[in-house]
């Protein structure tokens, strides 16, 4: 007889029904059922989602000066299924940079489909050859690697694929009908995906128990991951299940240019490296272990779902702890390098940036502690996150006004909410992840380190000049990069599969148009719906892995607004946005008219003395805005007078143009469509002014004294060598 176990279930409601959507946040609050055993199939149970509250104090041009929501603290216990969970024990040799390991994967179907296979990825075969379908991209795109050295590819080598049973005796050989599959090119010569059949379908709510032997060698840094002399960032090293998705259809693609998707679980990693080496992972180091010349170190880590480390004999650790009242307390560690040790504070303050801003914004921290690493110089592993911990990356002479570490440092941070709480499958819907990101990394830099200027460096990079007056804009500042017939917002919808994306298409999409998406529907909603939009989401379906149309379901339920108008050009379609300033005209009709008059003349006028006439005529006005682009939205228009007088349109900008018509004491100075900048998302923002007379000489006598400074400057140089 079959025993059941109960299953708690703490629920993250879906706004709008959708077929196979993952409604439901289910937590075991007791132990989890045994191999073999079946879970009671747990029901949909669907409640009014919890409304984060929106901010008080008054909104500043860019929205809020300082964070003011309280957030909700997150509750005790399992905060996610816990289906994958994985125990492994590994063994680092430095010399030949290869990995030998063992993992049990303990793993439940959380579906209410039965499956009779398991697929997992071997991310390092995707280095393996030049055979590889991500090697193949890389040279449509027209990056080669020919300079790959002997040890700079990689591999992960699977064996003894055995299921276990009941008993520690019972095991089951599963590797004879294990194979490499191409669910998504193919390719034949690709190792990144391996299905793996099993003897008798795991029903829903049953948990079985796999272990297997891997053998892996790392690259020479590929994508972030792998060697630099002796520092190693080991990242998507080990073989990991694929995601069995609500319709019972396996999410398991090959690697081919996104980034990543799995489970959540617990991580239970013991990893043998040489004694003299610090170690930086996932999770909090509960023990270490002398073992000879080696040491083994284990790292533990609840509800995440991937681990990565770090390790090299030049790190020095240091540690802060992040305390921020309203906010769960964070403990940090910094792995920094020799050369970087002038920034150790900037590290840490661009993590406490994000912690607290991200955190008061959207939501808390899951997790007490986060390692941050400072990656080796020309490592290539900068800017990269991974379950509580992330590299950052700088130079050793690195300007205040650079942002550097701090900029990289507030991205990958932050990265921990939405790629590392949300955990959308990147797979398929990049943007979910970088574009929510991106939006909340220029947020953060703007109310935590305003100030920031151009950088130029020089003789390779070794010596930084910054150029306080010339400020960079910000990355959700505009569109302007991407005008023009060939705009590069026309490679694909949005809606495309992130890992079905044409040359180029995948960047654009997953950073900047989805960054700009949201500042736009920002500036649309106004920051305290939209902040109450975001935070609602986060919290809704951090565990759980959303997708657009939840997302859109909220954003349309907490506005309390239809946006479908607005998703459908922006996700769903690849429409540009571009409004203009069109004709203006003014002129005066005080004269006799022109040609044949049909009235006689008032009095005076004849003669030209206007007779007892003081008022000066009034001028005529036409002013016509017009859109280029495809893409239509709601905008202001700003007509200001040469009296002082503004008057604000409001225009639907659903026409291709449209003609304002003035009889006013002033002519038109000037002309501004959507003055607050509202449709970031408008690819050329340099059209949608109109000025009467610009301050031309102003601007040439502004450069032209900085030209002449920079030449004296020039000069005395060279007379000092002279």
């Amino acid at each position: 007889m079959m025993r059941v176990r109960n299953i708690g279930i703490v629920v993250a409601t879906m706004m709008r029904a959708r077929p196979a959507a993952p409604w439901l946040l289910l937590v075991p609050c007791l132990a989890a059922p045994a191999v073999g055993e079946v879970a009671a199939a747990p029901r949909p149970v669907r409640l009014a989602p919890v409304v984060a509250p929106g901010p008080s104090s008054e909104m500043g041009e860019h929205g809020p000066s300082s964070v003011e929501v309280a957030p909700q603290p997150w509750p005790q216990g399992p905060r996610s299924p816990r289906n994958a969970n994985y125990t492994m024990q590994v063994r680092f040799d430095p010399g030949t940079k290869r990995l030998q390991g063992t993992q049990v994967l303990r793993w439940t179907n959380i579906t209410e489909h039965p499956t009779q296979e398991l697929r997992y990825h071997l991310y390092y075969n995707a280095w393996r050859n030049d055979r590889s379908s991500w090697l193949r991209r890389a040279r449509e795109q027209g990056r080669g690697f020919d300079h790959v050295p002997d040890d700079g590819w990689a591999f992960v080598d699977v064996s003894e694929i055995q299921l276990r049973g009941a008993g520690e005796a019972e095991r089951e050989d599963l590797s004879a009908g294990a194979e490499f599959i191409a669910p998504d090119d193919g390719n034949l010569d690709d190792r990144t995906v391996l299905r793996v059949p099993l003897p008798r379908p795991v029903e829903p709510g049953q948990t079985i128990e796999v272990e297997l032997r891997f053998d892996a060698k790392l690259p020479r840094t590929f994508a972030r991951t792998g060697f630099h002399g002796d520092y190693v960032l080991v990242a998507q090293w080990f073989p990991k299940v694929g995601v069995l998705r609500p319709d019972g259809q396996w999410a398991c693609h090959q690697f081919i240019q996104t980034e990543f998707f799995a489970d959540f679980g617990v991580y239970d990693v013991s990893l043998e490296l040489p004694a003299a080496w610090v170690v930086g992972a996932t999770g909090r180091e509960l023990e270490t272990q002398a073992r000879g010349e080696a040491t083994v170190h284990r790292f533990v880590q609840e509800d995440v779902h991937d681990f990565a480390w770090t390790a090299s004999p030049h790190f020095s650790v240091h540690e802060r702890r992040f305390e921020v009242e309203g906010l769960p307390p964070v403990d940090m560690r910094l792995l920094l390098m020799p050369d970087h040790a002038a920034h150790r504070e900037r590290y840490f303050a661009g993590t406490v940036a994000a912690l607290e801003h991200y955190g008061r914004w959207w939501g808390p921290y899951a997790y007490d502690h986060i390692t941050i690493v400072d990656p080796a110089y020309r490592s290539k592993t900068g800017g990269m996150e991974y379950p509580t911990l992330f590299t950052g990356g700088t130079r050793w002479q690195s300007p205040l006004l650079s942002r550097s570490p701090e900029g990289v440092t507030v991205h990958e941070a932050g990265h921990q909410f939405w790629y590392g709480m949300v955990a959308n499958d990147e797979f398929e819907h990049a943007w979910l992840d970088e574009g929510f990101n991106t939006y909340s990394t220029t947020r953060t830099l703007e109310a935590a380190f305003p100030a920031h200027a151009r950088v130029e460096r020089y003789l390779e990079g070794l010596f930084a000049v910054a150029l306080p007056t010339v400020v960079p804009p910000e990355r959700t500042a505009g569109m302007d990069a991407h005008a023009g017939m060939h705009s590069s917002l026309k490679r694909d919808p949005q809606s495309t599969p992130s890992w079905r994306t044409g040359p180029g298409g995948y960047h654009v999409n997953a950073y900047n148009k989805g960054a700009a998406t949201l500042r736009t529907l920002e500036g649309y909603l106004g920051w305290t719906s939209f902040q109450r939009v975001m935070s609602t989401y986060f919290r809704t379906y951090a565990f759980s892995h959303p997708e657009p149309q939840d997302f859109f379901a909220v954003a349309e339920l907490v506005s309390g607004q239809r946006l479908k108008w607005f998703f459908d050009q922006v996700w769903d379609d690849t429409v540009v946005f571009d409004y203009a300033v069109g004709e203006v005209a003014s002129w005066r009709e005080d004269e006799v008219p022109l040609g044949y008059a049909d009235v006689e003349p008032a009095k005076g006028e004849a003669d030209g003395t206007h007779g007892d006439r003081t008022d000066e005529p009034s001028w005529h006005s036409a002013v016509t805005v017009r859109r280029w682009g495809e893409g239509r939205f709601p905008l202001a228009v700003e007509v200001t007078f040469s009296d002082g007088t503004r008057k604000v349109e409001h225009w639907d900008g659903q026409e291709r143009w449209h003609t304002y018509r003035y009889e006013h004491p002033g002519r038109v100075d000037r002309v501004r469509v959507d003055p607050g900048h509202v449709l970031v998302l408008d690819t050329e923002f340099t059209n949608n002014a109109w000025l009467r007379e610009a301050p031309a000489g102003l601007a040439a006598t502004k450069w032209a004294s900085k030209w002449m400074l920079w030449v004296q400057h020039a000069m005395e140089g060279f007379a000092f060598f002279a």
